[in-house]
């Protein structure tokens, strides 16, 4: 992947996105984020709600220098603060944080802009915004990284790919290997995973499996 291409071509033909923590337990950030992004992951998120400011803006700049050295788009989740400091080329906000409009009046057209959606209205609203780049649906199973959020199940990832959206989005919460054929048979051709590479005794290796397997569809 042409790591100087403009990011939303790069965003609309990715296939496989990854958020992680910083793995501070295991002081192995930079080599996990070299064998994921080696192993085929397009675009990689640093999701740590443990890290002070100062010590997220440290890290994302080490994940936006390996990023870039695998062609690959990063992302910083929630903090327009930290995304504008570090130039990142793609930007994440929840139903929660940030609208889109308070996005773009802080950062600008610039970088991509994702959203978290967790019903078909809202999916149809990120859809026709013109300011959001693209969109995630779920999460489809319960998940420890989002406690206390109700799982939205497979019927809402048929929903909203029966309206072919334009704009493109991501199924996410808990897909995992085993779960990947259902979630692909729903209609999703994109997705965010979590522990599937985070947890797996190989990440690169899981990272391979899973971008082959979306890439086939």
């Amino acid at each position: 992947m042409d790591a100087t291409s403009d990011p939303r071509a790069r965003l609309a033909d990715a296939r496989l996105y990854l958020c992680t923590d910083a793995r501070e337990e295991t002081g192995d950030l930079e080599p996990f984020l070299h064998a994921v992004l080696g192993g085929g992951v397009d675009v990689v998120q640093l999701r740590d709600k443990t890290l002070d400011a100062a010590r997220e803006l440290e890290l994302q700049e080490l994940v936006g220098r390996v990023a870039a050295e695998h062609g690959a788009l990063w992302a910083v989740n929630d903090r327009a603060d930290v995304a504008r400091l570090t130039d990142a080329p793609v930007v994440h906000m929840g139903q929660g944080d940030l609208p889109p409009g308070a996005v773009r009046e802080l950062l600008g057209d610039r970088p991509v802009l994702g959203r978290s959606t967790h019903g078909l209205d809202q999916a149809l609203a990120a859809e026709a915004d013109p300011r959001v780049d693209y969109f995630c649906v779920g999460p489809l199973w319960a998940t420890p990284t989002k406690p206390g959020r109700a799982a939205v199940g497979l019927d809402l990832l048929r929903d909203v790919a029966a309206r072919e959206p334009s704009t493109p989005w991501f199924a996410i919460g808990g897909v995992d290997e085993e779960r990947l054929d259902a979630v692909l048979e729903a209609g999703a051709r994109r997705i965010v995973v979590v522990r599937a590479i985070t947890r797996a005794d190989d990440p690169g290796a899981a990272a391979a499996r899973l971008r082959r397997r979306v890439a086939a569809v």
